[in-house]
């Protein structure tokens, strides 16, 4: 069985007796955010990559902060498509509401594991990503932070699709398609074992062999705690890719020279 016929029987299967069960009283919150985001590559050979993320998470209306992101992890290649990496995230979430009278921002600590493999054809790319986090959530009482910190499990996998459509001054247009799932698990995981689902389109073109924009539509859709309640967002994305490349370049200039 494919990756992607394991990604579908495992939405059916964990996904909709969750959504059918709380289809009577499901509440909607529907909300519209941007998202910036700049992502760094440190090259240090053909097989060893630093890659470090920024996210700014913004609403719309009101303009308000909703999540400030940082994601750092190292990546190894395995051979064969295949890729391995750990890492840490340091998450800061503002109120969900971003009318909420209480402005409280929650730290959250995410070291993750991850593995990608990748299948070329041509001019299409086909990724999947299987990413397991670790989720330590900061403590609140009385609406304020708390020592300690409660923690559980989440597990992700992303599908997706990348097609160049032209090149333009020799540099490449992608169309960028994914899928993602999320599902929680631990022993505070009571209603909402399908956390969410990332829908995204994108496109992604580079300026230089090193640096490419991207521009895209998200649509998140997440359970909450209380199993019955959901938020529908749709988000408009702006990001950053630079690549730094510090491998040791090979001398050209012949032995009897260098001597």
């Amino acid at each position: 069985m494919s990756a992607y016929k394991v990604y579908l029987v495992l939405l059916s299967f964990i996904a909709a007796p969750s959504l059918y069960a709380q289809s009577t009283g499901k509440q909607v919150t529907q909300q519209q955010l941007v998202w910036y985001a700049y992502n760094n590559t440190l090259e240090f050979s053909p097989k060893w990559l630093l890659i470090t993320e920024v996210h700014e998470r913004r609403y719309m209306n009101p303009d308000a902060q909703h999540q400030f992101v940082t994601r750092s992890h190292l990546n190894y290649a395995l051979g064969k498509g295949w890729n391995a990496s750990a890492g840490f995230t340091y998450f800061l979430q503002s109120p969900q509401d971003p009318h909420a009278a209480n402005k409280l921002v929650v730290p959250e600590l995410r070291p993750h594991i991850q593995f990608d493999y990748k299948q070329s054809f041509s001019k299409l790319l086909i990724g999947h990503r299987y990413r397991i986090e670790k989720r330590f959530f900061r403590n609140i009482e009385d609406g304020e932070l708390a020592e300690g910190y409660n923690t559980n499990y989440r597990f992700r996998y992303r599908l997706g699709l990348e097609y160049q459509l032209a090149t333009i001054h020799g540099l490449p247009l992608k169309l960028k398609l994914n899928d993602e799932i999320h599902i929680n698990a631990g022993e505070r995981i009571n209603y909402n074992r399908f956390d969410q689902n990332r829908i995204y389109v994108g496109l992604n073109y580079a300026i230089h062999k090193n640096v490419a924009f991207e521009a895209g539509y998200l649509k998140w859709y997440q359970q909450r705690a209380s199993g019955n309640q959901y938020f529908s967002r749709d988000i408009i994305s702006f990001s950053v890719y630079h690549k730094i490349d510090l491998k040791k370049k090979q001398s050209t200039v012949p032995e009897d020279v260098k001597q």
